[in-house]
């Protein structure tokens, strides 16, 4: 029987050199296990020579409010590695905020984590939101005068919670000062890629991304053109589709939706015919109503505040189109357990 090589010896740790780069972690209740584990992932790839996982070129810690676990939307649990009173804030280069499952949620812990993450702001630490995190420190008041990208289910209803911030549409993560913002899902991989960059150089950015199955980094202002149900899509469709999603609320009609594409209304048509089976004014009227029925179940928002998230008239008229869609009315579907 042939025996087996002995693995390659692992490097003697240099214990005498500092990370050059540290992360404090915050996931809220019910985070996205996707943006967290994939933005760990990145850090976990370039701290280290090949994949011994150690914590030499970059360092972190999962921070919570108190010792134990906090649960994922999906159920699994994440050990708490430090809480406030255990470290100095000031020691750490970023501090990083995975948003909870439903905005309306993140939104609501403004009070219990606002004094954490203003502190960590007094003392120069640059403050990241992923996904809806940015609801969070919005309410925190730790955005006044920031722009935010976030994630585009979540930008009308951004938008009519926190008028007076600047939504950058279309972007996968915003620099902006001591306030970073990423839309979540896998974009936190490219977010952590640009924060990597800028302190251990882009070949270390960019190490361990062929492990993980990713191509290439994504620039902040990539356009993603195919979502979801759309992913098949053709590239005009696609960019179609995404200004259909920013535009919601607007009076575009869909010749100049068409224009802005570079196509006629017919060839538009045409194109979602074939490839969805209705006209592009029907795909984007059902767009915002299913974006009415999952804000009616994720918020308690007035039907007079999404009938204009949407464009139309007013909540009447919403009722009147909801109900004829869906078969009730909006009131009905949100006393609904779910």
């Amino acid at each position: 029987m042939s025996s087996s090589l002995p693995p390659p010896p692992v490097p003697a740790s240099n214990t005498a050199a500092a990370p050059e780069v540290r992360f404090l972690l915050l996931p809220l209740p019910e985070f996205s296990l996707l943006p967290f584990g994939g933005f760990l992932d990145k850090l976990r790839f370039s701290a280290d020579e090949a994949d011994y996982s150690r914590q030499r070129h970059c360092e972190w810690r999962v921070l919570g409010l108190s010792a134990g676990h906090i649960v994922s939307s999906s159920g699994v649990a994440t050990a708490i590695q430090v809480t406030p009173g255990q470290i100095r804030l000031a020691d750490y280069d970023y501090l990083v905020v995975f948003g909870g499952r439903t905005a309306r949620g993140s939104q609501a812990l403004g009070e219990a984590y606002g004094g954490l993450l203003r502190e960590a702001a007094a003392q120069g630490v640059p403050l990241v939101s992923v996904d809806n995190a940015c609801f969070m420190l919005a309410a925190a008041g730790l955005l006044n005068g920031y722009r935010v990208a976030l994630h585009w289910r979540h930008v009308q209803e951004f938008h009519a919670a926190f008028p007076h911030i600047r939504v950058v549409e279309e972007q996968l993560y915003c620099f902006d000062g001591p306030r970073i913002s990423c839309a979540g899902g896998s974009a936190a991989i490219d977010l952590a890629v640009e924060l990597l960059a800028r302190h251990l150089g882009r070949i270390r950015a960019l190490k361990g991304l062929a492990d993980m199955l990713v191509d290439a980094p994504r620039a902040q202002g990539h356009q993603l053109s195919s979502l979801d149900e759309d992913a098949h899509a053709g590239r005009h469709v696609g960019r179609a589709i995404a200004l259909m999603r920013s535009r919601l609320a607007d009076k575009t009609g869909i010749t100049e939706l068409a224009a802005l594409v570079g196509l006629s209304r017919r060839q538009l048509d045409r194109l979602f015919h074939a490839e969805f089976s209705l006209s592009a004014h029907d795909y984007w009227q059902e767009m915002r109503l299913q974006h009415v029925r999952w804000r009616l179940l994720n918020s308690d928002h007035s039907l007079a505040l999404l009938a204009d998230e949407i464009g139309l008239q007013d909540a009447s008229y919403l009722c009147k189109v909801f109900r004829k869609r869906f078969g009730q009315s909006p009131d009905t579907l949100r006393r609904q357990p779910h």
